[in-house]
């Protein structure tokens, strides 16, 4: 039997869920040691490789790469490169699992931008679980405590670029396809990647403490041996995680689709655990708690909605 759309896009969605998470965690492992704009090109190259060398010959070829539509692909693929390098730049100093659930008060601007934008319904509880989301982010941030750190900022501004960018999904998936948009995702991946080491890559402006600004300015080396699987990890989180989430946009409403995402942060809070050694403290799991619970039931009432 079939599937139905709806079915396709959540399915799509948790894959890319899994595929997005692997990629996060292959960054934070190479964070202590690479230039971030250098870890983005050369995962972009390996997402662009397996691409070309596997995906386009399975769903059409190089006509994936013609487009109507080049700079809506430009402006969508600016808004995920700002919405990645914010999100890493945290993983530098964050625990995987903090800097995720922070960033999940993007899908909840998702469901917010599918109203004002595409027109799509949001009942009165939906809103209400909105809410509910929304307070777990400000517990994860703990503004006003001894706690907060201005990096906890870089997940929100990682979430506006990734709704943004998820918004406009929704829309040029009418002309566009997955493997289209992925593509050019990857592509503008692999052009501010190269705009960005071309001026910070000598190094020179490294301040040396490890930290983000070390992160977003540290010299290129050439990556060690055992350090090209970890690459190669993230450059397939990538291209998986970018063409699944633009199918599961395609197939059916952003505010369906954007709960699913939350998947992620069980995802995140096994790899820390398993990768890092890291665990959420208590006030982070009231936090995670209420973003996860905001987020199913949402998945509860499409379900009841049919």
């Amino acid at each position: 039997m079939a599937l139905s759309a709806a079915r396709i896009g959540a399915l799509c969605a948790i894959g890319a869920s899994f595929g997005f998470t692997i990629n996060d965690t292959a960054v934070k492992v190479l964070s202590s040691d690479y230039a971030l704009h250098q870890i983005i090109l050369i995962r972009a190259t390996i997402a662009v490789t397996l691409m070309v060398a596997v995906v386009m010959p399975l769903t059409g070829g190089w006509t994936q790469m013609r487009t109507r539509r080049p700079v809506l692909h430009l402006v969508r693929g600016g808004l995920l490169v700002l919405a990645n390098m914010s999100f890493f730049l945290s993983l530098s100093v964050m625990p995987i699992a903090d800097a995720t659930a922070i960033f999940f008060v993007g899908p909840l601007i998702i469901a917010v931008f599918s109203v004002v934008f595409l027109g799509e319904h949001v009942g009165p509880r939906r809103w209400a679980a909105i809410g509910v989301g929304l307070a777990g982010v400000v517990i994860m941030i703990r503004p006003g405590s001894d706690a907060f750190t201005p990096v906890a900022l870089l997940p929100l501004l990682a979430a506006a670029g990734y709704a943004g960018m998820h918004t406009m999904t929704r829309r040029m998936g009418i002309t566009e396809s997955a493997v289209t948009m992925a593509f050019y995702m990857q592509v503008a991946f692999i052009s501010v990647s190269l705009a960005v080491g071309l001026s910070l890559g000598h190094g020179g402006l490294d301040p040396g403490d490890g930290g983000p600004v070390s992160f977003l300015t540290r010299a290129w080396v050439w990556p060690g041996s055992a350090d090209w699987l970890v690459f190669a990890v993230a450059g397939f989180g990538s291209a998986t995680g970018g063409l699944l989430i633009a199918q599961a946009y395609r197939k059916c409403e952003a505010a369906l689709i954007a709960p699913l995402e939350y998947l992620a942060l069980p995802m995140a809070i096994l790899w820390g655990l398993l990768v890092f050694g890291e665990w959420p403290d208590p006030l982070a799991w009231t936090g995670i708690t209420l973003i996860m619970g905001a987020g199913l039931y949402m998945i509860w009432r499409e379900t009841r909605a049919g």
